[in-house]
Formats: C-alpha cells, sequence, structure tokens
C-alpha cells in the first residue's frame, strides 16, 4: 500500500511542476485591451467521473492514453542506474577523433550495464557509436556542456550516429480464440503452454484483402498486403486457464483484433531494456551535397528498446556545415520496433536535407507502442513530429511539444520548397495523442493516397486536445478522430471540402471547443488519465 501511495504522491507533484512552465507563467492582473479568458469546459467526452470504456453513443469515446512512456508512465526515469560508471578519456577540444575512446567504454560495460560518462567538451566522432547491451546509459554533462561532433557523410543512408539496437523477434503465433476487443486488456487464445506471466508478447493480424477493404484501401494499400503485422507490443500481467484460455495485458487493445485476419498473440524476445541517453547535444550537419547524398539517416536511434529513454538532448549548429548555420544533416530521434519509451526536454532543428525518401524527419516513430515525447521542441525538419511506415504504431503520446518551420525540399537545388507539416504518415496509426502543443505551422492526419508507397489512410482514433499557436490541423481519420480545444488554430474536418485528404474517411471527425481552447478541462488530457489510473490501482491495493 505504501509503494502504491508512494507512487501516486510522486505522480501527482511532478504533473503539478510540469504544468506551470516558467515561460508561460503571466504578472497578475493584465493590460485592459486583454482579453476576457474563455470559461472553464469540459468535453462531454470526459467528464469529471470519466473511466475507460465510457462513450457518447455507439462511437465517441477518447482512449486512456495514460500507458504512454517508460514502465508505463508510473515510475520516474531512473537518475542512479545500476553498475559502474565509466568515464570517457579523449580528446575535449574536438581536433581529434573520438570514436574509438566512447566506443570502448560502451563495450567495457558489457551485459552489467551502467553509465558511459562523457566529461564536459566537445567530442569529434567521425565513425558510428552503437549500444546492443541492456542497461547502458550514455550521459553527458549537459546540452551546453558535453557536444558530439559527429562528421561521418558517406554510407549514412538508413543508419544513425548513435544506435541502441536490440533484436526483437517473434515466436510461433497462439491464434485468438474470439475477436480481441478494442480497449480489452484480455485476449482468449487456442493455447498458453510455456506462456509466462512477464512475458513479453505482441498482439497482431494478417493485412487480408477484408481489412483493406473494410478501410476502403483496395487498391491502395499494397506494400504489406498478406503479411502478420504486430499492432499491440505488450506485456503478460496474468494467465487464466479455467475454461477457454485468457491472457491479461499491461495495456489495453486500441482496436479489434478479428479472427478474420487471423489475429494471433507472439511472445516476443531480444529487446534491449533500461537503456538511456541523456545530458548531451548533437551536430551532425555536413557539406550541403553530402547531406543530400544520403537518406533516412539519424543521429540517435532506438531500434527494439522497451522501457528506454532519451532526455536533455539538443542538435545545435555544426561548424562543418556548409551553408553555415544548419544542425543535422537529415533525421533526428527515431524510435522503432520498440516500446514504453520516453523522449523528454528535447530540441532537435535545422535539417539540412528535408528532401523526398524520408528526410529531415526529426522526431521520428516507427511500429512501436505507448512511446511519449514531451516537452519537446521541433523546428525547421520537413516533418519535425511524425509517425512513419508500416503498420502498428499505437498508444503514441505527444505532450506539450512546440512545432515549427516544418518544409518540404523537393531537391537538392530547390531553396524554397513548401510548407509541410508534422502528422501520421503511414498505414493507420491507431489511437495516439497531440495534447496541450503548440503548432505554428501543421498537424495532418488523413488519407494520403498513393504517396510513401501507398500510405493511404494513416490514422484512426487519434485524438488532437488543448492545441494553439496560430497553425493548421487536418484530421480526416478512419473511423473517427478528434480535435477537442483548441485555440488560434485553424482546424480541418469537412471531407467534402478536403481535396481528395479526406476520402474514405467519412464520417468527419468530432470536433468540440474550437476557439475554446483556453478554457479546456483539463489542460492535459495523458497527466490527467495517468493520475486517474494511478489512483484507481491505489483503490484496489
Amino acid at each position: 500500500m505504501n509503494r502504491a501511495r508512494g507512487t501516486a504522491g510522486w505522480l501527482i507533484g511532478c504533473l503539478w511542476l510540469a504544468g506551470c512552465p516558467q515561460n508561460e507563467m503571466t504578472a497578475d492582473g493584465g493590460s485592459a485591451d486583454q482579453p476576457a479568458p474563455t470559461a472553464p469546459f469540459r468535453s462531454v467526452l470526459y467528464p469529471e467521473n470519466w473511466t475507460p470504456g465510457f462513450s457518447v453513443g455507439d462511437q465517441q469515446f477518447l482512449h486512456d492514453f495514460s500507458y504512454a512512456g517508460y514502465k508505463n508512465g508510473e515510475l520516474p526515469l531512473p537518475t542512479t542506474p545500476p553498475g559502474m560508471t565509466v568515464t570517457v578519456a579523449a580528446d575535449k577540444t574536438g581536433a581529434t577523433d573520438a570514436t574509438a575512446a566512447i566506443q570502448s567504454a560502451i563495450d567495457l560495460l558489457g551485459t552489467q550495464g551502467g553509465v558511459v560518462l562523457i566529461p564536459e567538451g566537445t567530442y569529434r566522432v567521425d565513425g558510428l557509436l552503437t549500444i546492443a547491451q541492456s542497461k547502458i546509459v550514455l550521459r553527458g554533462a549537459g546540452p551546453q556542456k558535453t557536444k558530439l561532433l559527429f562528421t561521418k557523410a558517406t554510407g549514412m543512408s538508413d543508419v544513425s550516429n548513435v544506435t541502441f539496437v536490440g533484436k526483437v523477434s517473434q515466436a510461433a503465433e497462439r491464434l485468438l480464440v474470439q475477436d480481441g476487443k478494442n480497449q480489452s486488456n484480455e485476449v482468449f487464445v487456442a493455447d498458453v503452454t510455456g506462456l509466462k506471466v512477464g512475458d513479453d508478447v505482441s498482439i497482431g493480424w494478417i493485412i487480408t484483402p477484408a481489412f483493406v477493404q473494410e478501410h476502403n484501401m483496395t487498391d491502395t494499400w499494397k506494400a504489406f498486403n498478406g503479411q502478420w503485422k504486430p499492432f499491440f507490443r505488450r506485456r503478460v500481467m496474468a494467465i487464466e486457464t479455467t475454461g477457454t484460455p485468457r491472457v491479461r495485458l499491461d495495456v489495453p487493445l486500441r482496436y479489434p483484433a478479428k479472427l478474420r485476419d487471423k489475429a494471433s498473440l507472439k511472445v516476443e524476445s531480444g529487446y534491449l531494456e533500461g537503456c538511456g541517453a541523456e545530458d548531451f547535444s548533437v551536430a551532425t550537419a555536413v557539406k550541403w551535397a553530402e547531406a543530400w547524398g544520403a537518406v533516412r539517416a539519424h543521429a540517435i536511434a532506438f531500434v527494439g528498446v522497451k522501457d528506454g529513454w532519451m532526455q536533455r538532448i539538443e542538435s545545435v549548429a555544426s561548424p562543418r556545415s556548409e551553408p553555415a548555420g544548419y544542425h543535422l544533416q537529415n533525421g533526428g530521434l527515431l524510435v522503432k520496433d520498440s516500446k514504453r519509451v520516453t523522449l523528454r526536454d528535447l530540441k532537435m532543428a535545422k535539417a539540412q536535407n528535408r528532401g523526398p525518401d524520408g528526410c529531415g524527419y526529426l522526431f521520428e516513430v516507427s511500429t512501436s507502442s505507448e512511446v511519449l515525447i514531451k516537452d519537446a521542441v521541433g523546428s525547421e525538419g520537413r516533418h519535425n513530429f511524425i509517425q512513419n511506415w508500416d503498420f502498428g504504431t499505437t498508444g503514441l503520446v505527444f505532450l506539450r511539444t512546440r512545432s515549427s518551420g516544418s518544409r518540404a525540399l523537393f531537391a537538392d537545388w530547390d531553396p524554397i520548397g513548401a510548407p509541410a507539416a508534422s502528422e501520421y504518415h503511414h498505414s493507420l496509426t491507431m489511437a495516439c495523442l497531440v495534447d496541450q502543443s503548440v503548432v505554428t505551422d501543421a498537424w495532418q492526419a488523413q488519407n494520403r493516397g498513393s504517396y510513401s508507397s501507398g500510405a493511404g489512410i494513416t490514422a484512426t482514433q487519434n485524438v488532437f486536445w488543448n492545441l494553439r499557436g496560430g497553425g493548421r490541423v487536418a484530421s480526416y481519420q478512419a473511423g473517427i478522430g478528434y480535435v477537442i480545444g483548441t485555440q488560434d488554430i485553424t482546424v480541418e474536418t469537412d471531407v467534402a471540402a478536403s481535396a481528395g485528404a479526406g476520402t474514405g474517411t467519412e464520417p468527419a471527425d468530432y470536433t468540440e471547443g474550437i476557439d475554446r481552447g483556453d478554457g479546456l478541462q483539463p489542460p492535459s488530457l495523458y497527466e490527467d488519465q495517468l493520475i486517474r489510473r494511478i489512483q484507481r490501482s491505489e483503490r484496489l491495493w
């Protein structure tokens, strides 16, 4: 009981502080011409007595988004990870290559884990850094003190300067014997032999012709047809063997898992666990032609990671940038094939290559579950915040993010390009939340048609909550999506006026509280739901 109460106390204190950033506080009073504040209001979909499963009518409901992040948001990020600390001994002036020294410190920790401490200084890294063991934290002295200057410019397509990489694989399928219900944390399977509490599992299904047709995507979704996809990455919490075997999961399903599509459960293995990157800055920009010679390059990647984190990391201008002033040659941070990851207090900006083929994505998430990106700033990328590529991204939360200057360039000779947006980019992203965020450019969820190898309808059941900043939100989602509580935001949900972006997404998405966002209660949906869930758990204790 003490443990639960302690968790709730820590959580409520942290969320109170998070809700009061200094740069948004104002003095008492105000000028005479200051507009009167909007009267407080609550969404009809989120009353005072809201609990998971509450709905208005047959279709309108809000998912419980509170499971996003490290340890499902239930514990703080560790400040003193287990294991020893190895301090990197390398040139701190950036005059010589520090790759070998940093990689040697990483390798020295081995399977026991620990902290690789990079002291204050500028470190030139001519090669690539790889972390392939759990419980290793790459830590600097702060983003203004420890600067990693990456110089590699060739062979960078689909490569990251720093990669935390697991080798996630799925075992044989265990077929569901009943349709998995949306918002349920239980599935019924044919066989639980060998399955254990604590196992990592995925719930997925085959992209069948019936599934494609159900979403009006025949002749559009083609790249993954006939393949089994892991839609929900979960953990086994309990197994009931009386009657039909039943498996209880740590996080509810975000969509129906149908027998029609051969829905099944598969045990997963190979995740890295408890890894972190924190307290340093990165610069990857190079010569202009070199940056445009590679696609889908990132500064830091988490691939196959659970319960990991990145925090207090910033991009900075590279002295090697030509033209001067750019931070990144291409992408910023990538999370792929992962779950329960937190990215917080981050700034990524000024990408050189903002061209086609996956370039200039500053915060990118792919085929991952329950990822939290909070207090993050993305500016001057092609798509600052983005879900990308393939089916199977669910439960993302973008909390107190700021997106500005998104712009697409069409070739290396194109100095102007066209306005772009943060967006759900591919293949039916499910049950994600953009929360209490500033949008000065745009956020989009729509039918992208044949673009990106047939991305088609990119989103369903996603929520835009309490957005402001003078930008635009376009919401054209399968089934229904939600735009609730905006302030100074242009909202587009009219399918008939969408110029194709809404094709096949009828009916129009739900809107409420447009231009009344400064009165929306609670200001953050994620944080309020997290407090409610912790308190419900506390009562069970």
